[in-house]
């Protein structure tokens, strides 16, 4: 699976935003730590959702005023700059980049010595009717038989298609060690209105007075 194969999968800019945001809630109510999902509503003049899972894979959703883009950055990608003697881009990754998004290629947090790293870059403005990725991008083969991150890393988007709730049950029992009431999770993914009994669905040992204020600055309703 690589870039083309998810920009056919994702949903539409605004289910997007709402499901990263309830990723970002449920990450809250479970782990107040380092959380895997983070959502910034305040994003310098934008907003953010973003991944990280601590190991060295990361991706961010950045919603514009002119649409979205998404950055996927593998670690162990042989698409990975760090994997090029001149740490240059993989060929084609941002052909076709709108003007809109080319601030973002320089935004520091995705640089590394005013680098862009990237292994895969899709984008969406507000008009389209789908998402793209750059043109004629030749995929490198898989790392081995154990590589379930594609040649490209995104297929850690995943989580944000169709099967968000079983994704993210699935994803929570193995990560956090956790067993999630799949109900409370579709019901967060459904932007129901956060409330005492919803906050404890998820998770018994949390209360809503302890979350409320993290919550409502990612812009997700608060009952």
């Amino acid at each position: 699976m690589t870039a083309y194969d998810i920009a056919v999968k994702l949903p539409d800019i605004d289910l997007l935003r709402q499901r990263c945001r309830a990723l970002a809630v449920l990450e809250r109510l479970i782990d107040g730590g380092h959380p895997y999902y983070t959502y910034d509503a305040a994003w310098g003049p934008d907003e953010a959702a973003l991944m990280s899972n601590g190991s060295g894979d990361e991706w961010a959703v950045v919603f514009t005023p002119e649409g979205a883009l998404i950055r996927v950055f593998d670690h162990e990608s042989s698409m990975s700059p760090y994997a090029d003697d001149d740490v240059e881009l993989w060929p084609g990754l941002l052909d076709g980049l709108p003007a809109e998004f080319r601030r973002l290629v320089d935004e520091p947090a995705f640089c590394d010595e005013g680098q862009f790293l990237a292994t895969a870059v899709l984008w969406r403005l507000a008009g389209d009717d789908r998402w793209h990725a750059g043109a004629d991008i030749a995929f490198p083969p898989l790392c081995g038989p154990y590589d379930h991150t594609g040649p490209d890393g995104s297929p850690m988007l995943e989580i944000l298609c169709d099967d968000i709730v079983d994704g993210f049950v699935e994803f929570a029992g193995d990560y956090h060690e956790s067993a999630v009431d799949r109900d409370a999770v579709a019901a967060v993914v459904a932007h129901l209105p956060l409330t005492e009994a919803l906050v404890r669905a998820v998770n018994p040992q949390a209360s809503l007075d302890e979350v409320r204020a993290d919550v409502a600055s990612m812009g997700y309703p608060v009952a």
